[in-house]
């Protein structure tokens, strides 16, 4: 089961996904679709099908965020989570080898799109294994390749994507 908790920004950019969707992309989709329906026979229409997939695809996605963005709860920062790993919170680990990983602890619905790639789920074994810990803590996370050992090196809140790099 998924999470419920989710940050500011990414309710923010559900709630405009969903804006965007259901009063630009779909009334644009549905004057296509009236348009090829009629043009006359819909079975070899291309552009009828085509639009008609992507009309149910919108639906589709619209149904889910209006049931899924009434149950989200956002959480927001407070002062007394500094110093500890929390919902939110922007990590840098490191494990013996050197290898250093940044990320952002957020919600399951935060996750997916290029943009968010230095994000993972609050739902996920490394996220759980963070919770709570404090710059220098050692964090042992499961895996299916056995135990792996990591270290808390840097703990922020700032909202902004200051680890975003390639």
């Amino acid at each position: 089961m998924k999470t419920n908790l989710i940050t500011r920004e990414g309710f923010e950019k559900l709630q405009k996904e969903h804006d965007y969707l259901w009063n630009e992309r779909r009334p644009e989709v549905t004057k296509i679709v009236t348009w090829a329906a009629s043009l006359g026979d819909r079975s070899e229409n291309a552009d009828y099908q085509y639009n008609k997939r992507l009309l149910r695809q919108i639906d589709r996605r619209v149904r889910y965020l209006r049931k899924r963005l009434p149950d989200l709860k956002v959480i927001d920062y407070a002062a007394a989570q500094d110093g500890k790993v929390f919902f939110g919170a922007w990590v840098e680990i490191e494990n013996e080898e050197g290898e250093i990983k940044h990320f952002r602890i957020v919600g399951p619905d935060e996750i997916y799109g290029d943009e968010v790639k230095h994000y993972i789920s609050i739902d996920s074994p490394m996220a759980r294994a963070l919770l709570k810990k404090e710059v220098e803590d050692e964090v042992v996370v499961r895996t299916p390749e056995g135990n792996k050992e990591w270290f808390v090196n840097k703990i922020s809140y700032q909202s902004s994507n200051q680890y975003k790099t390639d």
